[in-house]
């Protein structure tokens, strides 16, 4: 059985783009263009901070030097950090979303880690500069080993204030007599704004996997975890981001 090591970053959380989330967008705010994503998509890929900095404007939210401060400790801990920004599936009262999709690798202790993580959100813009962003659902997996060890990470987007639902990292193959390991934690907002690595209590698993039933604030907010499973092959950490809201007719925006 592996030693789980200290990971480079356990939270993605909101930090593949670093907006901000749940702003009050200007009465004229309006989505960005087929032009903006793709500038976005250019900036968070370029070495400087120049291009990011000229694309975003501070506001309810959105604090463009931290935001530019966290994506330079991404870079650190993964130098080949890159991003994808597209069009992601319009909204039930047709509002367009975005997609982003970011990967990276680091080498750690001799073993490599890849990042792999995706975020579908809304952006606003006023035509020249993005202003914010409403994040509906993000998950990140950060696995060791030179072999990916198949997983899947299920756990709903959204859920009801007070709700209990399920959080799941189940190994997908046949574990042929391996012995597992995981724990998983809350992650607190001061943690995923300072982008701390909470600890996490390891413990022996019976199953193919990670099963937990949680429950969910009694405020609307945004909810984190942080998982952890431990395969002969791989150590594999997950974050999922939970929206809570109080509003059934809120579950599918």
């Amino acid at each position: 059985m592996l030693r789980p090591r200290p990971l480079p970053l356990l939270l993605i959380g909101a930090l593949c783009t670093g907006l901000g989330v749940g702003f009050d967008a200007p009465a004229r705010a309006i989505p960005p263009s087929p032009s903006q994503l793709q500038a976005l998509e250019k900036a968070l890929n370029a070495r400087d901070d120049a291009p990011l900095a000229a694309l975003l404007r501070s506001g309810p939210g959105l604090d463009s030097a931290q935001l530019r401060q966290r994506r330079q400790l991404l870079r650190q801990s993964f130098p080949d950090l890159s991003w994808r920004v597209k069009a992601g599936p319009p909204l039930r009262d047709g509002q367009p979303t975005v997609a982003i999709a970011t990967t990276g690798s680091r080498i750690l202790d001799g073993s490599t880690y890849r990042l792999e993580a995706q975020q579908i959100l809304t952006i606003e813009s006023d035509g020249r500069q993005l202003l914010g962003e409403d994040l509906l659902s993000e998950t990140s997996l950060l696995r060791s080993g030179e072999k990916t060890v198949p997983v899947v990470l299920q756990a709903p987007d959204a859920v009801l204030t007070g709700q209990r639902y399920d959080v799941d990292l189940i190994v997908d193959e046949p574990l042929d007599g391996a012995l597992l390991a995981g724990g998983i934690t809350a992650v607190s907002p001061a943690q995923v704004a300072a982008m701390a690595s909470p600890p996490l209590e390891l413990g022996a698993l019976g199953g193919g996997g990670l099963f937990k039933t949680v429950r969910a604030p009694l405020h609307a907010g945004l909810q984190t975890w942080a998982l952890l499973l431990v395969h002969p092959r791989a150590i594999i950490t997950a974050t999922k981001r939970v929206r809570v809201v109080a509003d059934r007719r809120a579950l599918t925006p």
